[in-house]
């Protein structure tokens, strides 16, 4: 439990800022939300972006002009962001310790190193939700703010599941490496290559189906935001094999820990 309480003030400051950064991002990203649905030239302008171009900024799908379809663009965003702080958070969490010098506080105490897995990876999954409960918040606030429709609660609600899931398999991700490699340093730089990575690929699919196959490779594309738009949820089976995933993942990086060389 100290090193759980240990481990949530060592990033008391970080989540603080982060939680600022993406509150600020939805506040501006829907106060842009009156030039889209108000019609008239800026509408035109972006009806006449070709396909590819709205593809890449993330509306290809969608009428924006509506709440629920505007709302998905900005969680493209939203999305990516919260993704690289899971990542850097799941890297970090391990390789700190030798990054900082202090992996002797760790080994000197009577824990075996699961135990001292466990109170981190507990104390990272707290960060992530309640960086996800302030972009839950903040969207709510919003877009009641601006929504004069129907309102979309409930597609809010299952945009932030599939983000915690998101973050989940990030989280995991960046543990692994950060267990598998022996410079801790270069840790959060490989982590946040393979996201970005994964992100382009998200970005590649969007361009053509003819590659959809390669969306088995980027958890941004695990979850469609034109279900959640139309009202069709989650996939139940897609959200298993998340859940799947992230577990094989903490099971491994648990394996690798044990077997892990620290550097005193």
């Amino acid at each position: 439990m100290n090193i759980f309480r240990r481990e949530l003030r060592a990033y008391r400051r970080g989540l603080i800022i982060w939680s600022v950064c993406l509150f600020l991002l939805v506040v501006s990203g829907m106060s842009k939300y009156s030039a889209y649905s108000a019609g008239g030239a800026s509408s035109e302008v972006f009806d006449a972006l070709p396909q590819t171009m709205k593809a890449l900024l993330g509306f290809g799908s969608f009428d924006v002009t509506q709440i629920s379809g505007y709302f998905a663009m900005l969680f493209l965003y939203i999305e990516l962001t919260v993704a690289i702080h899971a990542v850097l958070l799941g890297s970090g969490i391990i390789a700190k310790e030798e990054r900082d010098k202090t992996v002797e506080f760790l080994i000197v105490k009577p824990v075996s190193r699961g135990t001292i897995l466990t109170a981190k990876l507990l104390a990272a999954l707290v960060q992530a939700i309640l960086l996800n409960l302030v972009t839950l918040v903040s969207s709510l606030v919003m877009v009641s703010a601006y929504n004069q429709g129907e309102a979309i609660t409930e597609e809010i609600l299952q945009f932030m599941a599939s983000l915690l899931l998101v973050q989940l398999i990030f989280l995991s991700l960046g543990t692994v490496l950060s267990a598998l490699l022996k410079r801790p340093k270069t840790s959060g730089s490989i982590a946040t290559g393979v996201l970005l990575g994964c992100f382009v690929i998200s970005k590649i699919t969007d361009l053509t189906d003819q590659l959809n196959a390669l969306n088995v490779l980027t958890p941004f594309k695990y979850f469609s935001y034109a279900r959640i738009v139309n009202g069709e949820g989650l996939h139940a089976g897609i959200t298993a094999l998340s859940l799947l995933l992230v577990a094989g993942l903490v099971v491994f990086t648990y394996a690798a820990y044990r077997k892990r060389e620290l550097n005193v």
